[in-house]
């Protein structure tokens, strides 16, 4: 996600954004838009302009062609291979070159790319929404409303910027979702649709299942030549086996193998068991929680599902940010930052 300003004399002559791969980066397009008012101008982009040639042209060249003689930079390409490359090209050609300015927040924009690019992972959030006791569900096995519409709607916009959403055989036995990305906004890919379900429980005539289309991949410890299984393949739905870990599933596996399939970014939403697990494994990088101001009570399915001597092991959640949606409100924090801690 990078955005690039042409500015002149204190004027605003080009501005450009990145859309999808294959198609012109930000800063291309912001000198174009500049035209013969890009010589002497200054750039302002959110990312470090790459310097070499992949899916388009270098930006550093472009950059240089097009006489702009100030370049002022949020953040370096989070890349290692790259990193301060295209700075140092920049620089050679006589362009001046400034960074660091809003680089958190530039950082945050790309912070899927940075872990998947670094660890050959996706950057996972999970998503939750929950009453202010901490519980995500009534005890009877149906689907639970919890939250507002305004909050649901975040979620789609949540949904629509990731990759991939991940939940569990619990909640598609209980809720029956199709967890598709309903914004109605253009994707780079389609959403990937992902279940992790220990013995392929998955009813042949569940919502996910009926509206399998190759977007479907199922994590199990069954063979994937079981009758299950092959039934689900016949359905359109990818079937992949899992070698067990102390007879679970293994989690980390899963999220290794969605990162070998250029998932960048996975969101979890999915029930207690699994959000347990989830943390357990310690592949959480970020949680967003949305808080109906409820009390649920006694007997209701809490957040996570998770021995009470993890405790002492649990990171810290560091919050980030605080928002409002409609009667809810909510939290979002990192438990480690992939720029610093990788």
């Amino acid at each position: 996600m990078v955005g690039a300003l042409v500015v002149k004399k204190g004027r605003v002559v080009g501005e450009g954004f990145h859309e999808y791969d294959k198609l012109d980066h930000a800063e291309v397009r912001a000198l174009a838009a500049a035209s013969a008012q890009a010589r002497g101008a200054t750039m302002y982009v959110s990312l470090e302009p790459c310097c070499n040639t992949g899916r388009t042209g270098p930006c550093t060249d472009a950059i240089v062609a097009a006489g702009i003689s100030r370049l002022v930079c949020a953040m370096k390409d989070p890349n290692p291979s790259v990193a301060g490359k295209g700075f140092d090209r920049l620089r050679k050609a006589g362009v001046r070159v400034e960074f660091g300015t809003r680089e958190v927040e530039a950082q945050r924009l790309n912070e899927a790319f940075a872990c998947w690019i670094r660890t050959g992972r996706p950057f996972v959030t999970l998503k939750t929404a929950l009453t202010l006791d901490g519980k995500i569900a009534m005890p009877i096995k149906r689907a639970t409303w919890i939250t507002s519409d305004a909050s649901r709607k975040e979620v789609q916009n949540l949904r629509h910027a990731a990759d991939a959403v991940l939940t569990g055989i619990g909640t598609v036995l209980i809720d029956n979702p199709k967890l598709t990305d309903r914004t109605g906004l253009p994707r780079r890919r389609r959403l990937l649709r992902v279940v992790v379900d220990t013995h392929l429980r998955i009813p042949l005539k569940s919502r996910l299942v009926k509206s399998a289309d190759g977007d479907i991949l199922v994590y199990t410890l069954e063979p994937t030549s079981s009758p299950k299984a092959l039934d689900l393949i016949h359905a359109g739905v990818e079937v992949v086996r899992v070698a067990p870990r102390r007879r679970r599933l293994d989690l980390r596996e899963v999220v290794r193998d969605l990162g070998s399939r250029q998932i960048l970014s996975l969101m979890i939403e999915a029930g207690s068991r699994l959000n347990g697990s989830a943390l357990e494994y310690a592949i959480v990088d970020k949680m967003i929680l949305f808080y109906a101001p409820q009390i649920m009570g006694t007997g209701g399915i809490p957040m996570a599902d998770i021995p009470c001597r993890w405790f002492p092991k649990s990171p810290s959640l560091r919050v980030s940010a605080l928002g409002r949606h409609g009667p809810d409100f909510s939290m979002e924090g990192y438990f480690r930052d992939v720029y610093r801690d990788h």
